[in-house]
């Protein structure tokens, strides 16, 4: 699938998905107004056996030192405890991908697919209002299985499609993170040359989402698989770095 010119498409998605201003002038949260405290008193409900899983994955030789983290959260002092809901896991990789549980790098994940993961799952992946939703790729288990790190950053990836900007601003997610370097496919949808990245310059300056990149997903995803429950308590604040449009994080999920 190719998109049209960049900016009539980043022009398109600037005035279709636009947040800025919807939660006052100062706000520093963006979408994740959207997970209140109800909403996190429902997460709390959903532990159920206690079972805890750190999804950062580990600065060491093995792979590249950008370790697992928020991207978009300017003001990351202010949100130390905003980063904390119903977790819900798309294993996209074991729904659409091949027999291992992995999309082939380059792939696009459209909507339809988000869809076509939900349905398979059942009905705790049913995303709402307010849900930090990961989003599986198996791209982060492949490099560690092949030990292929070099390409992990900076070749080409499977990635959410800049057409899902969509779906996420529709949806009123608080925040979505994959096990992917950036997120996004890669490479981008265009014809043309891309000067940065297309879904982060909408989703994160104008959306107000933030984007979790390098998520370790494995362990998580292996349990999900095994006993049917894609919801969870997640809690993933990130270091409070004054006036950082990013932090490094340690989420945990709690099952």
């Amino acid at each position: 699938m190719t998109l049209g010119p960049v900016e009539e498409e980043l022009a398109k998605a600037r005035a279709a998905y636009r947040n800025r201003g919807r939660w006052g002038e100062d706000d520093a949260l963006g979408t994740l107004n959207f997970a209140d405290d109800a909403i996190r008193a429902h997460a709390a409900s959903l532990v159920r056996r206690g079972r805890s899983f750190s999804l950062a994955r580990g600065l060491d030789e093995s792979g590249p030192q950008a370790g697992t983290r928020w991207h978009g959260l300017t003001g990351a002092g202010h949100l130390r405890g905003a980063c904390t809901g119903r977790g819900v896991l798309l294993d996209v990789g074991r729904a659409v991908g091949d027999g291992r549980g992995e999309l082939p790098d380059g792939f696009p994940i459209l909507e339809e697919h988000l869809r076509d993961t939900v349905e398979a799952q059942g009905a705790t992946s049913s995303v709402r209002r307010g849900d930090i939703v990961l989003v599986r790729t198996g791209q982060l288990g492949r490099v560690r299985r092949l030990g292929t790190w070099g390409a992990y950053g900076a070749g080409d990836a499977p990635g959410l499609s800049f057409t899902t900007l969509g779906w996420l601003h529709r949806t009123e997610i608080a925040a979505v993170a994959t096990d992917t370097w950036g997120v996004e496919v890669r490479p981008y949808e265009f014809a043309e040359p891309v000067p940065s990245p297309p879904l982060h310059r909408i989703a994160v300056s104008h959306m107000g989402l933030p984007l979790g990149e390098t998520w370790d997903l494995e362990a998580l995803a292996a349990d999900c698989a095994a006993d049917g429950v894609f919801e969870f308590l997640l809690v993933a604040a990130p270091l409070p770095v004054t006036g950082a449009a990013g932090a490094p994080v340690n989420p945990i999920a709690v099952k």
